[in-house]
């Protein structure tokens, strides 16, 4: 007495569908689409964009069911624990930071960044360790960087720079005159809270138009915010 849904995708370019999700049927006052609301899907960014890169996992959460779709939102981003600990070695230094910061579309986000010390060129000294002050200076920048790169950003645009990880490079070039830097990553993404959920606001995400379903159960898709001409009735 299951049903299957399929689950929509909205933050990246590639994939639109990603799988499917099971709820027991509406049976009385238990209804399907509130049993699937809240829940949390956590996919690998390979599946999601058509490619290598799998390291990234981007966790979604089911905000809206319409006809046989759950339609997500981005809840938040981690990296695995096996690229984690390729990362971290002996002899040089491990610098991490975080930020609490608010995106224009009022999403308040947690962003951790981790990076790492380098060998300049011709180097013979064994060791690359940052001093203290250093150390600071440059979790200094990369607070500021993450700040002003989600101040000025909806949640949308945002997690579409979290994709190439364009952030990370960003920090590992204003921090070289520091001390060189090396796998710059944003470590992981917490959505603390969000603003009022608004139907309307996630169908333009989808770029669909919020609650419109034909008979079948299918979501109709198009332009945000198109108007669609109803179908001329023979009687009322």
């Amino acid at each position: 007495n299951k049903q299957w849904y399929q689950r929509r995708v909205a933050i990246t370019a590639g994939v639109r569908e990603v799988g499917k999700t099971l709820v027991t049927r509406t049976t009385g006052t238990k209804i399907a689409s509130d049993a699937l609301k809240g829940r949390v899907y956590e996919c690998s960014l390979a599946d999601l964009n058509d490619d290598e890169n799998a390291f990234r996992k981007f966790k979604l959460i089911c905000e809206d069911v319409q006809g046989k779709y759950c339609y997500t939102n981005f809840h938040g981003m981690d990296i695995t624990r096996d690229k984690l600990c390729s990362l971290v070695r002996k002899w040089q230094t491990l610098i991490e930071a975080y930020v609490d910061v608010k995106t224009t579309d009022g999403y308040l986000l947690r962003v951790f960044c981790i990076g790492f010390t380098k060998k300049v060129n011709k180097q013979v000294k064994k060791t690359s360790y940052a001093q203290s002050s250093q150390i600071r200076a440059i979790r200094k920048k990369m607070v500021d960087i993450m700040t002003k790169e989600v101040n000025t950003e909806d949640l949308k645009s945002f997690v579409v720079k979290l994709i190439p990880d364009s952030i990370g490079k960003d920090i590992e070039k204003e921090c070289a005159d520091i001390y060189p830097l090396k796998d710059v990553h944003i470590r992981k993404v917490k959505v603390l809270k969000k603003p009022k959920f608004d139907v309307s606001k996630l169908m333009d995400l989808h770029g669909e138009i919020g609650g419109a379903v034909d008979e079948s159960g299918e979501a109709i898709t198009g332009g945000a915010g198109e108007f669609i001409e109803p179908e001329i009735q023979d009687a009322v």
